[in-house]
């Protein structure tokens, strides 16, 4: 009963257990408030003395962690975070593979999109002459990309000559005015302009392969030109008369860039040698000439299509200064979800014909041992340090983790049940990385870290292709999906 009594003896000894227990609860609630006053953060966000030996007690190494530090303070985080039992499962069959050419090398650029697109015409020519092997120039559509993208800078300084130093968009431009970098577009534009070249008409150079230097003399350069344009400007020069200068500004650039990359032919002769040993007959071409008789391809039939998670699907984008020749129409891409991607290129691929891609070629790909894989979780990070070190997709492009920094060719798949379960990669890195050049890109892979494939619009549905019809919705040169091709300038 609650109004029970309790005997003398008894009861004095439960008043005794009673301030006991009143005494530890006491002693219990200053302590938590004592912690609770140390574990607060201070407003002003410091890193405090109590923060710091908070952070030092919350390291405690157990016999566990204590191996894997003995192990990192002396090795590559990426040798002790291979996933082994991965590198076992890999293999390098594909129930379709294409016939393409050599592997090639950027070298020390951030020529990898012209690479791929180059990559992508060759199967053409190896087929209709029944040749080994076959490359273009590089170097001859590259001498064209620095002078027209130099063009486009010198113009966009010109329309924002009247903006302040600190202006965002100008201050974006001024950071790249011609890096390496580009997208397939680039590649399309450049060839219906200039057309292209044997590799032997017009070899590599030393600067062509190795652009750092020469890259440093340009955009120090047209940054000059950019402050004398700004300044004619500001003393009330016509628009006219800053393109008259311009175009003196260009012939320097021209210069430059012809005495690194020598000058590009007007006209050249080419020959073959057949699968017979025979040699054709000698023929003259223009560069034009060459690539409407010899490879042919409709470039424009081909549309560029995006997984870009955090913006609408099924909607067409324009990503503003983001065009190599001025005349021509900013990056203008479909935003489809993931699964559409795979789908149109599993059927490209099947039809015999290569894919331009972009993605992410710095995450969970590994390049050692002559092996080339490039797998979802090939190295284990989370157990290495006990915690989860990832984020989404959309969460890598947002907070600038991710982007398609590199382009490749995908030349072959292998199929389970109708789908992709790992995809042949032809890379541009010469043949002492991965598989002798080649990797394999596992479909978990494709899923996480490819953003564009370049498709055919014979292989895309009706509804898609009327989206290209539609206004696209601008994206600012500022944008994560152009901001980091801009600033390629070195192999990736």
């Amino acid at each position: 009963m609650l109004n029970r009594r309790f005997p003398h003896s008894d009861s004095q000894e439960y008043f005794v257990k009673i301030r006991d227990i009143m005494s530890t609860l006491v002693i219990l609630m200053v302590t938590a408030i004592s912690i609770t006053i140390v574990a607060a953060p201070k407003e002003d966000g410091e890193l405090t003395t109590d923060l710091i030996n908070q952070l030092r007690d919350s390291y405690k190494r157990d016999a566990k962690d204590q191996a894997i530090y003995n192990a990192l303070t002396a090795n590559d985080i990426n040798v002790l975070a291979v996933n082994r039992d991965k590198l076992i499962a890999h293999n390098t069959m594909f129930s379709k593979e294409l016939k393409v050419g050599d592997i090639m090398n950027q070298h020390s650029t951030g020529r990898c999109w012209m690479f791929a697109g180059l990559n992508t015409l060759r199967p053409t020519v190896v087929n209709k002459f029944s040749i080994a092997t076959f490359k273009l120039s590089p170097n001859y559509l590259f001498f064209w990309d620095k002078l027209e993208k130099s063009n486009v800078f010198l113009e966009r300084m010109i329309e924002l000559a009247g903006r302040d130093i600190d202006d965002r968009e100008l201050v974006t431009l001024i950071r790249e005015p011609c890096g390496d970098g580009g997208w397939w577009s680039y590649v399309v534009d450049l060839i219906e302009k200039y057309g292209v070249v044997p590799e032997e008409i017009m070899p590599e150079t030393y600067a062509s392969a190795n652009t750092g230097s020469l890259n440093t003399i340009l955009y120090r350069k047209l940054r000059q030109d950019a402050s004398a344009l700004r300044t004619m400007f500001q003393e009330g020069k016509s628009a006219q008369q800053l393109r008259v200068e311009k175009e003196r500004m260009l012939a320097e650039v021209y210069k430059i860039v012809a005495m690194n990359f020598g000058e590009p032919p007007q006209k050249f002769t080419w020959r073959y040698v057949d699968k017979d040993s025979i040699p054709s007959p000698p023929k003259e071409y223009t560069p034009v000439q060459f690539y409407k008789d010899v490879i042919g391809l409709p470039l424009s039939d081909l549309v560029c299509v995006f997984n870009y998670p955090g913006k609408d699907y099924f909607k067409l984008f324009r990503i503003e200064d983001s065009r190599n020749l001025y005349d021509k129409e900013d990056l203008t891409f479909i935003n489809l979800p993931i699964d559409s991607l795979k789908r149109y290129t599993l059927s490209t691929i099947l039809a015999d014909e290569p894919v331009w891609f972009a993605c992410d070629v710095g995450k969970s790909q590994y390049g050692a041992n002559g092996k080339g894989i490039m797998e979802e979780g090939i190295y284990d990070f989370n157990s290495v340090y006990g915690m989860n070190v990832g984020l989404t997709k959309e969460e890598r492009i947002k907070y600038r983790d991710s982007s398609p920094n590199h382009a490749m060719v995908i030349t072959g798949v292998d199929t389970a049940n109708g789908k992709a379960t790992k995809w042949k990669v032809e890379n541009s890195w010469g043949t002492a990385r991965g598989d002798s050049g080649w990797w394999t890109m596992y479909d978990d892979w494709f899923n996480e870290y490819v953003y564009i494939v370049i498709i055919d619009k014979k292989y895309l549905p009706k509804e898609v292709l009327s989206i290209l019809d539609t206004k696209p919705t601008m994206l600012p040169p500022w944008d994560p999906m152009w901001e980091s091709t801009r600033e390629i300038s070195e192999m990736r």
